[in-house]
């Protein structure tokens, strides 16, 4: 299959989750929104979309014009039925693309912190495995506060009611980061917002080394429910 991955950021990336897509065949092709290259004008040759993560909000259309534009081809791919993941930035424009809302926190939720799944999400496939309580990475300071027509919430936290959600078969939204590598953990728990936060490096790593271990098998499991549910590798990859 070739997926198209939106790129938001230079720094996020579609990282673990993108290794293990790769590993089973997947053909990833990144647009890099931060570098102006453009949105894809059609779903020609486009049998899935990744859309990642990034520091800008939905509301920022006048700054960063490639949003509506990729929400546009969300609203396209969702009614061609394509399988379509959304992490972080990703997921509350998916969310807003769909008719869903999303509106700034009172304050940003950032760092490892649990992520309890609702009964749907105990019997969704994509979440078969993950532990009903879960320590999650989070750095967003807006979140989805209204679910589109038909979608279904999968997972919360104290902070953010909605963390997971699904709108048809296979559209998911996905608000924390499951995605990270220990790299990317260490790096962002440096981030500005977290510093804004209060995240301190003492406290950033011990809540890792509390957390690292759970957060990456379950993250793995993820990916890999993601990757052989939601984009089968059951057809002839495109040629491109």
């Amino acid at each position: 299959m070739s997926l198209v991955v939106f790129q938001h950021h230079p720094d996020e990336t579609v990282s673990r989750l993108g290794t293990i897509l790769q590993a089973h065949g997947h053909r990833l092709r990144t647009v890099a929104l931060y570098d102006d290259q453009p949105v894809p004008v059609d779903l020609d040759d486009v049998d899935g979309l990744v859309s990642m993560g990034g520091p800008m909000n939905v509301s920022e259309a006048d700054q960063h014009p490639w949003i509506l534009e990729e929400m546009d081809l969300i609203r396209a791919a969702h009614k061609a039925q394509l399988p379509i993941v959304g992490i972080c930035l990703g997921a509350q424009l998916i969310a807003a693309a769909l008719g869903g809302e999303v509106e700034a926190m009172k304050e940003p939720e950032v760092g490892f912190g649990n992520v309890k799944l609702g009964f749907p999400g105990t019997i969704d496939p994509v979440m078969s495995g993950i532990i009903w309580n879960c320590p999650q990475f989070h750095l967003h300071t807006q979140q989805v506060t209204e679910l589109p027509p038909g979608a279904v919430p999968l997972a919360g936290s104290v902070q953010s009611t909605i963390q997971a959600f699904k709108v048809g078969l296979t559209t998911y939204g996905f608000q924390y980061h499951f995605e990270w590598e220990r790299a990317e953990i260490d790096r962002f728990s440096r981030d500005e917002l977290a510093i804004r936060a209060g995240l301190t490096m003492a406290s950033a790593m011990q809540q890792t080394e509390q957390h690292i271990d759970l957060y990456r098998h379950m993250g793995d499991r993820l990916c890999d429910n993601i990757t052989m549910l939601l984009f089968p590798i059951d057809k002839p990859m495109s040629a491109k």
